[in-house]
């Protein structure tokens, strides 16, 4: 009886010893999907909304900018205020033509939360999205928006999507940032530190991931 018991605490002992070690790699980004590193001429294009373009800030302190400095290489902003998935969707062929990056930071959906539209739908419209980049041979690494009512977090969906595709993922900081006041500019918007916040999570992640 005692011998049986004492089994039965040994597995469990041990399988709480696995799960928390699961989790540990986690945390510390063992899941990192591995890129290509990324040469000097390489491009990265920030592909986005107003998040993206810096609203709340000048154009120096917007996340691009300050991840440019970061990691060396050249980053475009190719955030436009306002943007939907949908209407992200029509301008990323004309954007990957013209800037032909080797990576995208993907971040957009805030505004079709803001809306109240489908997010079965932004969802749909962001892997396509994605389908969109790899075809043309670019690197997508995404960005999750919280929903803004609540910054519980950022819908299911982007982590679904990263997993799908096999995509690195930064889903936490927009939601640290618009929780904290002192990083934003107003409610949905961060200012000069949050997106400075931004920029060194995504040259962390850039940087687990091998790209840099």
């Amino acid at each position: 009886m005692n011998s049986g018991l004492n089994i039965s605490v040994h597995r469990y002992l041990k399988w709480l010893a696995g799960l928390l070690l699961a989790g540990l790699l986690a945390a510390c980004g063992a899941d990192t999907p591995h890129l290509a590193p990324l040469a000097q001429e390489d491009l990265v294009m920030a592909f986005g909304d107003s998040l993206t373009h810096g609203t709340g800030t000048d154009a120096d302190h917007a996340y691009p900018a300050q991840l440019q400095a970061l990691i060396g290489r050249t980053v475009v902003n190719a955030g436009v205020p306002g943007e939907t998935t949908a209407e992200g969707l029509q301008r990323l062929p004309e954007a990957l033509e013209r800037y032909r990056p080797r990576l995208v930071l993907l971040c957009l959906g805030g505004n079709d939360m803001l809306r109240r539209l489908d997010l079965a739908q932004a969802a749909g419209n962001m892997r396509a999205m994605v389908r969109l980049a790899k075809a043309q041979g670019t690197v997508v690494v995404l960005i999750g928006v919280p929903e803004p009512r609540l910054f519980s977090g950022a819908p299911a969906f982007y982590g679904e999507i990263a997993s799908e595709f096999d995509l690195p993922y930064e889903g936490e900081v927009f939601n640290e940032v618009l929780k904290n006041r002192s990083l934003k500019s107003d409610p949905v918007h961060a200012n000069g530190a949050g997106y400075r916040l931004v920029a060194e999570r995504l040259a962390a992640l850039l940087h687990k991931a091998g790209a840099i």
